[in-house]
């Protein structure tokens, strides 16, 4: 396990939250800039990771279940922080509902995944080009809103803002898109439960 480079850079991802909340909230002017700097750091090991597993020949069980989760870690991580803070012009409600459509949808794919995955289905769940464009958006979203200063012209927080109502939105059509290509297996699925 840990001489697998793709392993260790996903167990980095996972310890490097605590730092990164720590940071977050410090009392530092640079502490937005360095909790930015964490945050896109562990997004691009979110892909490297992926890469050299296919590269390297180095994929395995343990780092196809562990890649997702520190993914889903430091997302939910922030955008809990985020809306703690919130740190747009806009009402608190819109970006607390925002972030809960992203970490309500997260944990009714998760659910979704693993079923699928008892049964034996697990492919007919497999990530769709509307999660990746979702993901691309949150990406971008969740550090513009960390950093919230404008750089020069360009306001930070508030294209932060818009991202992460992109991504909220994208957010419901993959999850329909998930729901109806399992919802065939899901009624079959009953209809056998029923008849035994």
């Amino acid at each position: 396990m840990l001489n697998n480079i793709p392993n260790i850079l996903t167990l980095l991802r996972i310890v490097a939250i605590p730092v990164f909340v720590v940071i977050f909230y410090l009392p530092w002017s640079e502490a937005r800039f360095w909790a930015t700097f964490i945050f896109c750091a562990a997004a691009i090991t979110d892909w490297l990771d992926g890469y050299l597993a296919r590269k390297l020949g180095q994929t395995s069980a343990f780092g196809a279940f562990l890649d997702p989760v520190a993914d889903k870690l430091i997302v939910v991580v922030a955008l809990i922080m985020l809306v703690e803070r919130n740190p747009t012009p806009f009402p608190d409600v819109a970006l607390t509902l925002a972030c809960s459509i992203i970490i309500g949808r997260e944990i009714v794919i998760s659910a979704l995944r693993e079923w699928m995955a008892e049964i034996g289905e697990r492919a007919q769940v497999a990530v769709s080009i509307i999660g990746k464009i979702k993901t691309l958006a949150q990406m971008f979203a969740i550090p513009f809103l960390i950093y919230e200063d404008d750089i020069g012209q360009f306001p930070t927080a508030e294209v932060g803002f818009v991202l992460i109502w992109i991504a909220a939105i994208l957010t419901i059509w993959s999850m329909v898109i998930y729901l109806k290509d399992a919802w065939p297996i899901i009624k079959n699925t009953n209809n056998i439960v029923e008849k035994e």
